[in-house]
């Protein structure tokens, strides 16, 4: 009997759907389904405070950004180095201005993911006038366009940003914050002489480890040492989000982590990659799963070792390394 296309492309899809129902646990498969679940609101994902800040900076924590010298209308002009208290070496521009790197972002190829909110705290930095001054290697200075059609510097690859806090030259109050934004050092690098509220001393961490904290017990950590979260009305299969808009300001993401960059994570048997799956969000952003769990950090920890998420708005909890939630039941 001769197959159809049509019936073979439907045997391959089942196939599919079925191979990655297994790997996240299932017997059977799910009823097809959309991957958003009822937003969250407001109280679900908790207010941060004044003083703090995360993936999105003070934008995270729901504050406008104040008028200041960073302004993304402002041409970067000639870059040039300065030397940081506790910081080291930065590189800033001719205002005398620190320029920043964002761990969510991506060096090769260059790409910017600090858009919207984010972008209005952390200003890009324009590349069109921007010049090699003393000290910088002009080979190392680059664009990278940006999703609105504009040109954003890139320093060693490294989108280039400012800091809407910084107001006077030689300001670095964004040195460390959330865990994901520091200084740009002049080879590109992360400027880490000292973290301010940040995480020191990380950059040999995995992408995902674990940690003993005193009080949660073994927790999963991202390669900052900040601790990694599960939102309680998410679901894990079929995997669903509650979490947009809003409220990834104040939790961020964790992008796709490979899995052989990792240490301590127990999925809880013996197939390869069970339950470690990269979820693609409504949103289009791709989102590192344990078994099968989208994973946050949270924007109120503002250092790693932070734990300050545990329990906002009774939905969100620190997860172990075998993804179960630190002080909750799962239903």
């Amino acid at each position: 009997m001769k197959t159809s296309w049509r019936s073979a492309s439907l045997v391959a899809s089942a196939a599919a759907v079925l191979a990655l129902t297994t790997a996240c646990g299932q017997d059977s498969p799910p009823a097809a389904s959309q991957n958003v679940g009822a937003t969250a609101a407001p109280g679900d994902y908790g207010s941060i405070g004044s003083g703090t800040a995360g993936a999105a900076g003070d934008a995270a924590a729901g504050q406008p950004a104040a008028p200041s010298a960073s302004s993304p209308s402002n041409p970067a002009g000639k870059l040039s180095v300065s030397t940081a208290e506790k910081v080291g070496k930065v590189v800033t521009d001719s205002l005398g201005l620190t320029l920043y790197r964002f761990d969510q972002d991506t060096e090769q190829p260059p790409k910017s993911n600090c858009d919207g909110d984010c972008a209005k705290t952390w200003p890009p930095v324009p590349a069109d006038d921007a010049e090699a001054g003393e000290g910088i290697d002009k080979a190392l200075l680059g664009s990278v366009a940006r999703a609105d059609g504009t040109k954003q510097l890139t320093v060693g690859g490294w989108p280039a940003y400012r800091y809407a806090k910084d107001v006077n030259a030689g300001d670095v109050k964004g040195q460390g914050v959330g865990g994901k934004w520091y200084a740009l050092a002049p080879d590109g690098k992360k400027a880490q002489g000292g973290v301010a509220g940040g995480a020191q001393g990380t950059e040999a961490l995995p992408g995902l480890s674990t940690r003993k904290d005193p009080e949660l017990g073994e927790i999963v950590i991202d390669k900052n040492g900040m601790t990694v979260y599960r939102f309680m009305k998410d679901s894990q299969w079929p995997m669903k989000t509650a979490c947009t808009g809003d409220c990834l300001e104040k939790w961020p993401v964790i992008a796709p982590v490979d899995e052989k960059d990792t240490k301590g994570i127990d999925l809880q048997g013996s197939t390869p990659n069970r339950g470690y799956v990269v979820f693609d969000r409504p949103d289009g952003i791709k989102q590192q799963t344990i078994d099968c769990i989208p994973i946050y950090t949270f924007a109120g920890d503002k250092k790693a070792g932070d734990t300050n998420g545990q329990g906002v708005g009774g939905t969100w909890f620190a997860i172990r390394p075998d993804g179960k939630p630190v002080g909750a039941s799962e239903k």
